[in-house]
């Protein structure tokens, strides 16, 4: 006759990541992918269609949001050049400390101003963290029609002013790792070129 003898399940130990996390990979990288665009251009869509995937594929990821940012972080900014430069560097700040410490991070923040982006791509630099830039280069004319916070239509009526890309300026990046043009190919492919790149550099 056998005896089977069931032994209880261990304790968790102390510091223990609860589930699901603890089924979270942290054996990749972390790194920012800074999507930077015109308002309206898809940036946060195509981030949140991405940070899915990765989820999925058990990825550590956070997704920074420009509208909560300015909500929680930068409240006390407006618009200016140097307000915008401000809140940027926040945003770097933020970024940069996760992704050095193994998340993937997702940020679909307009950032009109190339010295500034130039700035947080210079703070990963000195950390050794990966920082990829992602130009999503919709079309103004495109931008204005799918107007996805009615901005486009509040400064056509006289209602605010220093919309970017329209009465204040942007400034496109010269050489991006990525160029999305995202009026001709759908969310998901948007994503997946994205995703390809990480897959490249080693980081998905």
């Amino acid at each position: 006759m056998t005896l089977v003898t069931t032994l209880p399940a261990a304790p968790p130990q102390p510091g223990a990541l609860p589930q699901p996390e603890a089924r979270l990979c942290t054996c990749w990288p972390g790194a920012t992918v800074w999507l930077t665009g015109l308002p309206s251009a898809g940036k946060t869509t195509i981030a949140e269609e991405l940070a899915g995937r990765l989820r999925r594929e058990h990825r550590r990821v956070e997704v920074l949001d420009g509208d909560q940012i300015r909500k929680f972080l930068s409240a006390d900014l407006g618009f200016s050049r140097d307000d915008r430069n401000t809140n940027v560097q926040r945003i770097g700040m933020v970024a940069e400390v996760l992704a050095r410490n193994g998340v993937l991070v997702l940020v679909p923040v307009i950032a009109p101003f190339t010295d500034s982006r130039e700035a947080v791509r210079a703070r990963h630099r000195a950390t050794a963290t990966p920082y990829l830039e992602v130009h999503v280069a919709t079309p103004v004319e495109v931008c204005s029609v799918r107007d996805v916070k009615g901005l486009y239509a509040k400064q056509a009526a006289g209602e605010i002013s220093g919309l970017t890309g329209v009465d204040d300026p942007y400034e496109a990046p010269d050489s991006p790792d990525l160029r999305i043009e995202s009026h001709t190919q759908t969310v998901r492919e948007s994503a997946s070129a994205l995703h390809a790149l990480l897959t490249e550099r080693g980081l998905a």
